[in-house]
């Protein structure tokens, strides 16, 4: 049996739902499909779907198969396209987006950076702070941070982020410093939507403690201004205030009750549909992302 086939054949059959719609795209007869399925399944003992009157749905087995096939199938691809793509010149445009802050800090300059080696690329960056579906927005590549849900979405590790806590030490010597996350209820604090919607921080071993205090926003520059002028203490992921904390005027608290850290991807659709200028960016971004947020974590 042919093992990538047999992969893409249930990749296509998970993404379109039905045997039938799979064996169109393909160019596969229903037999064919049901016959690949089959001896895939009967190859590595479980069962991949469940298949009933109405719908195909994948079981507990099928649905890390499939992340883990969408992941070797991405990497054949992108070693073909570096073969047939080494001589071309990136040309055309492509839709980039990323959270608001991080996007102005970290991937607004390295897409300067990109733009400056490959003159014949377009690029539009939407800096948002909401989580945008690629397919119906026409991205071609995202930046997130945290845990994905979003099995039909490829996605490549570039490093990690720490959520910490931050005041101000002039502030600091106002108030009692916070020996548990529990202290903080009785503290003022900055709330960022953007980081915690329900007023409630998370700290290790799934503590969470609810904050109140005199500012709420929903922009986390605000956020950040706010705690460097005395307001109170803030929750923020560590880019957005290694500046501040750099220069002094933000102090990290409670550093043995930081959450663990998030994962950064870079988030992209099937590689079946990759272009060069894609492949290119992605090399570039994945790259230089790893070596910012890797120095980031060591400072």
């Amino acid at each position: 049996m042919d093992k990538l086939a047999a992969m893409r054949a249930f990749l296509e059959i998970a993404d379109q739902g039905s045997l039938t719609a799979a064996a169109r795209v393909l160019g596969k007869s229903q037999p064919t499909m049901v016959r690949t399925l089959a001896n895939l399944e009967s190859e590595l003992g479980v069962r991949l779907l469940r298949r009933t009157t109405r719908r195909l749905a994948l079981t507990e087995e099928g649905q890390i198969y499939l992340h883990r096939a969408r992941h070797i199938l991405a990497e054949v691809t992108e070693a073909e396209l570096a073969l047939t793509a080494s001589g071309s010149v990136p040309q055309g445009s492509m839709r980039i987006t990323a959270p608001v802050a991080f996007g102005q800090w970290h991937i607004a300059p390295a897409i300067t950076a990109f733009l400056s080696s490959y003159p014949q690329v377009q690029i539009d960056l939407l800096l948002l702070d909401r989580v945008v579906n690629l397919l119906e927005e026409g991205i071609d590549l995202a930046v997130r941070i945290g845990t994905l849900a979003d099995s039909s979405m490829i996605a490549t590790y570039v490093g990690t982020m720490r959520r910490v806590v931050c005041v101000s030490p002039e502030r600091l010597k106002q108030l009692s410093t916070p020996d548990t996350p529990a202290a903080l209820a009785n503290q003022p604090c900055v709330n960022f939507y953007g980081l915690s919607p329900s007023h409630r921080w998370t700290f290790a071993n799934k503590e969470s403690v609810s904050v109140s205090g005199p500012l709420t926003t929903n922009q986390a520059i605000t956020a950040v201004n706010a705690c460097k002028q005395g307001v109170g203490f803030g929750q923020f992921f560590h880019y957005q205030v290694a500046e501040a904390v750099q220069e002094g005027s933000l102090q990290i608290v409670l550093q043995n009750h930081e959450p663990a850290p998030q994962p950064v991807n870079l988030i992209y659709t099937d590689t079946r549909f990759m272009t060069p200028r894609l492949r290119v960016l992605l090399t570039f971004m994945r790259e230089r992302l790893r070596s910012e947020l890797g120095a980031l974590s060591a400072g």
